[in-house]
């Protein structure tokens, strides 16, 4: 007997694929953007959405599954910590004091994502609300060398940070998932 899910993917074009290429809400045809500002915010736009397409379908036990002993991560932590992190590149961008921390202490984030389906819906709730945030405190900066913040951070360096965490955190999600439901895709 074998707990492991079977390995599938909802494609039917191409079987290694999340979805069909016209089922994807990120491919688009044409061109990609014109200038750097814009390819960023086009890349940060398609990480954002695969996140989410990493979690649909999933009960609230499920995308608070934890991944292999002992860590804490799950799909639901994920969701939790990129809250924070978008609160934390406003603190970056400002000139006062940092925003606070909405889930508490270090790993609150991961420790609080537990199986509640009032958890997860404030959690993407809290998402939504901070990704549109942080996206309006960096519209008022849309020159990529200019420096903000106490530290004087690029505005080009804060994007390109921005694309990095939720890349590396997709790859992360794809694991997970895979591991919930036997799910693969891009």
């Amino acid at each position: 007997m074998n707990d492991q899910p079977a390995r599938w993917s909802q494609a039917t074009v191409h079987p290694d694929m999340w979805t069909d290429p016209a089922d994807d809400p990120r491919d688009s045809e044409g061109p990609g953007p014109d200038g750097e500002l814009a390819t960023l915010q086009d890349f940060l736009t398609s990480y954002r959405l695969t996140l989410r397409m990493k979690c649909e379908g999933l009960d609230a036990e499920q995308l608070a599954r934890r991944s292999v002993p002992p860590s804490t991560m799950s799909l639901l932590g994920l969701v939790r910590h990129l809250v924070e992190v978008e609160r934390d590149w406003r603190s970056w961008i400002s000139e006062g004091d940092p925003v606070p921390k909405l889930y508490g202490a270090r790993d609150a984030d991961f420790d609080g994502a537990v199986a509640e389906q009032a958890v997860v819906d404030a959690a993407f709730v809290d998402l939504e609300r901070e990704q549109a945030a942080t996206d309006a405190a960096l519209a008022e900066h849309p020159d990529l060398g200019k420096r903000v913040g106490k530290d004087r951070i690029a505005v080009r360096e804060l994007m390109v940070h921005r694309v990095e965490e939720y890349a590396r955190h997709c790859g992360h999600a794809d694991l997970l998932r895979e591991c919930i439901d036997g799910r693969v895709g891009q």
